[in-house]
């Protein structure tokens, strides 16, 4: 049934939710809405877990029985399945799949995923942060381009990406213009990492490093060539998970400088930890609460208003 010419009035619709940090209070509705109706919901064990705070998902006590293992006839015959995946009854009677998502499936549940949309489900494939910030949807529609699945309705549901997390967690320091920039080597080379940070760097952008675990201390040194030490830097876990970290105890974040971004090393933990690093016109900003980063768009003040 692949290819453009196909009769696609019975397919269901292909979502790639983006969840956020995760937990039910940084989720758009429209995110919560997808993923409680859906035939199918694909999500790692930690999404699956946040997703039952609040019975978007329902509990593992609703299981009523393990879906049928993938086979060829499975999309005539209801919808492919897999192995792992477990039928949940939700409190209306109604049935969904829930599948496990791990990064070594991604190629077979994409083509899972697809199936069962072509066999009349709705897909909600849940991708932590917003699907397009280094998320899933690229994989998707790469997937589908491979697999000539075109007749395969996609929709893109965004979520709150780390960067964002982050600034709000800080204060305001992305009110100017601003990148991101992954630190992940696995299909890029250092040089062209290297290469990014420096034009952001003499850019002026305030930049915000994903990926941290991945040789943050050579970034931060990149970065220091073209900015004063003096800049503030936010170091920021778990952005939006509360007492839900995963790397640490539980959300934390730290105003430090460039100059001594490197010597926070016990508080880069991991996939969760995103550094913010400011302009010159970034101020660390004090009220009773606390310090905050602000970055004025454009250097305005009161009277600009």
């Amino acid at each position: 049934m692949a290819g453009t010419d196909s009769d696609t009035t019975d397919y269901g619709t292909l979502y790639v939710v983006g969840i956020g940090p995760g937990l039910p209070h940084a989720m758009t509705q429209r995110a919560r809405d997808v993923i409680a109706t859906a035939d199918c919901v694909i999500a790692s064990n930690l999404y699956q877990e946040f997703l039952r705070r609040d019975g978007t998902l329902p509990p593992e006590s609703a299981a009523v029985e393990e879906a049928a293992e993938t086979s060829d006839s499975a999309a005539t015959d209801g919808g492919a399945q897999t192995d792992d995946g477990t039928v949940l009854e939700r409190p209306d009677g109604t049935r969904q799949t829930l599948v496990r998502s791990s990064m070594g499936r991604q190629v077979e549940l994409a083509r899972e995923a697809f199936e069962r949309v072509r066999a009349g489900e709705d897909v909600a494939h849940v991708s932590g942060g917003d699907p397009n910030v280094y998320g899933k949807s690229d994989l998707l529609y790469t997937m589908a381009d491979a697999d000539d699945a075109r007749d395969v309705p996609i929709e893109i549901v965004p979520g709150v990406t780390a960067a964002l997390g982050c600034a709000a967690n800080l204060g305001a320091p992305l009110s100017n213009d601003f990148c991101t920039v992954s630190l992940s080597d696995k299909w890029r080379g250092w040089e062209e990492i290297e290469e990014k940070l420096r034009a952001a760097a003499i850019s002026g952008f305030v930049i915000v490093l994903y990926n941290c675990w991945r040789d943050y201390e050579r970034a931060i040194e990149v970065i220091r060539e073209e900015r004063s030490d003096d800049v503030p830097v936010g170091i920021v876990n778990d952005a939006g998970r509360g007492d839900a970290g995963r790397n640490l105890e539980d959300e934390t974040h730290t105003i430090t400088t460039l100059g001594e971004a490197t010597d926070h090393d016990d508080e880069v933990g991991g996939m969760g930890t995103s550094i913010l690093v400011g302009t010159h016109e970034t101020t660390v900003w004090e009220n009773d609460q606390g310090e905050h980063l602000v970055t004025p768009r454009g250097g305005r003040d009161v009277d600009d208003f």
